[in-house]
């Protein structure tokens, strides 16, 4: 590391956007305007048409940024604290707004000035380098950035520092013969986008075969092959909202103790390849459903995203509407399912499915206000609408909602058309004391602190409920 100490006379200029930061601050501005003013999103084209710099102007006096909060490179950020020891003049120059870049200086506490985009001139590229020229003179300053706008900055430089490199740039900017050294601490990205993506989520979406296995057409191949197609478009669409989400609570997750480490939270995914991958997902999802199943599906999978946004923009925030909502996504796959099987949706299944689901998106709100009670916390969470002095209340109502979910199911046994069904329908009077126990064991785990956040999750990997999950798919088969 002692290549970026020498010569401390000459100045150390360094870009912010992916080489200090593991983001890019016109990425986190535009989704900080999503969040806080969906409507203004409509002008971007019009400020864009002006000019990027006129963009960047026009959003960053609309929106704040949490600073501290933000993804920094640390290793890269103790190297230049060293360098600075050194005696090196550090200069921050990016293409960022002058106010967030000012802000970062401020944050930091690092540079000697700061150089950034303002009065109409975008500070990125050729504009960056003749700037920096004008300064310091050809060759009279070394670089730190990580792109292509970059390789021109490079080449108008004593001495070349590479971190974090896009796709090829080392490469190029070897060309120039300048490279005195090179960094990077980017996690590996095919892990990071399984993680984005939330492959184990996908899970949930089996929900959409209950309708084939109540209707008993499960042995149908043709219905199985519908099945699974339902289940990928299904999955494309979840995943493309997880990613919306992630994107759009970016912010909030920094502030968590685990959310914090989400990739785009934590700056393993670029913003921008999020804000690309989530129209993309959802246009494979509805080419899927459209192509090759009745349109009754593609309605319910539309109805499921337009929900989930709403929930991730304001339903989200409110206090009862957002397990609600919750609830009823999870109800949406079945509903879904009902259409891609085309099979009748009966009153049994929907009451069964909103009373078990809100217990279970209660058992969420629960163990995330449990952590922040735990962590000291008394105020409402951020970007929600509880307080921890609503654990009662909320054990309460998520716990009665599970118990009659297991009335219903003990009135479906005695309704005559069960009876139709099933050679012996007074079997499935086993499932009852079976989920009661299940859902009792949930909540004095989840009382307890015990509870994954996503108690999904937790059913999944939790070997009590995959017995209890086998034993009563068990039960139902042997009624039949």
């Amino acid at each position: 590391m002692t290549a970026w100490f020498a010569n401390p006379g000459v100045p150390l200029v360094v870009d912010l956007d992916g080489t200090l930061l593991h983001g890019d601050l016109l990425a986190e501005s535009v989704l900080a305007l999503a969040r806080n003013s969906p409507s203004s999103l409509l002008h971007l084209p019009a400020w864009l048409a002006s000019g990027k710099a006129n963009l960047k102007e026009q959003v960053a006096q609309r929106v704040d940024l949490d600073i501290a909060a933000l993804p920094f490179n640390q290793p890269l950020l103790e190297t230049l604290r060293k360098a600075k020891a050194q005696g090196r003049v550090l200069v921050l120059a990016t293409a960022s707004h002058q106010r967030f870049a000012q802000q970062v200086q401020e944050h930091l506490q690092l540079f000697d000035s700061v150089l950034a985009t303002q009065d109409g001139k975008n500070l990125s590229a050729h504009n960056k380098r003749d700037t920096l020229v004008a300064l310091y003179g050809n060759k009279g300053f070394d670089y730190v950035g990580n792109s292509h706008d970059d390789l021109t900055v490079w080449q108008a430089s004593r001495h070349a520092y590479v971190v974090n490199p896009g796709s090829g740039v080392e490469r190029l900017a070897q060309r120039h013969g300048n490279v005195a050294a090179s960094m990077n601490n980017q996690p590996a990205p095919l892990r990071s986008w399984a993680k984005a993506l939330r492959m184990h989520q996908w899970m949930k979406n089996l929900l959409i075969f209950v309708p084939l296995l109540a209707s008993h057409q499960a042995e149908d191949p043709d219905q199985l092959l519908r099945g699974l197609i339902a289940f990928v478009a299904y999955g494309l669409c979840a995943s493309s909202v997880y990613l919306l989400n992630d994107l759009l609570d970016v912010q909030d997750d920094r502030h968590h103790p685990s959310k914090r480490n989400r990739p785009f939270a934590s700056g393993a995914l670029p913003l921008l390849a999020g804000l690309i991958a989530c129209p993309l997902l959802l246009a494979a999802a509805f080419a899927l459903a459209l192509s090759q199943l009745p349109k009754g599906f593609a309605i319910a999978l539309a109805a499921y995203y337009a929900l989930t946004l709403a929930y991730s923009l304001v339903l989200k925030q409110l206090v009862m509407v957002d397990v609600v909502t919750l609830a009823i996504l999870y109800t949406l796959r079945i509903i879904a399912g009902t259409f891609a099987f085309s099979v009748s949706m009966t009153f049994w299944m929907l009451a069964f499915s909103m009373f078990i689901f809100l217990s279970l998106a209660l058992v969420k709100r629960y163990a995330e206000l449990f952590d922040a009670k735990s962590s000291g916390k008394t105020g409402k969470t951020r970007g929600r609408g509880y307080s921890p002095d609503d654990l009662e209340m909320i054990a309460s109502l998520g716990a009665s909602s599970g118990y009659i979910s297991i009335l219903v199911l003990a009135l479906y046994i005695q309704d005559k058309a069960t009876a139709a069904l099933y050679r012996q329908p007074e079997l499935i009077w086993l499932a009852c004391p079976l989920l009661l126990f299940w859902v009792s064991r949930t909540w004095l785990l989840t009382h307890r602190g015990q509870m994954h956040d996503d108690p999904v999750v937790f059913a999944i990997k939790d070997r009590t409920s995959l017995v209890v999950g086998l034993a009563f798919g068990a039960i139902f088969w042997l009624a039949k």
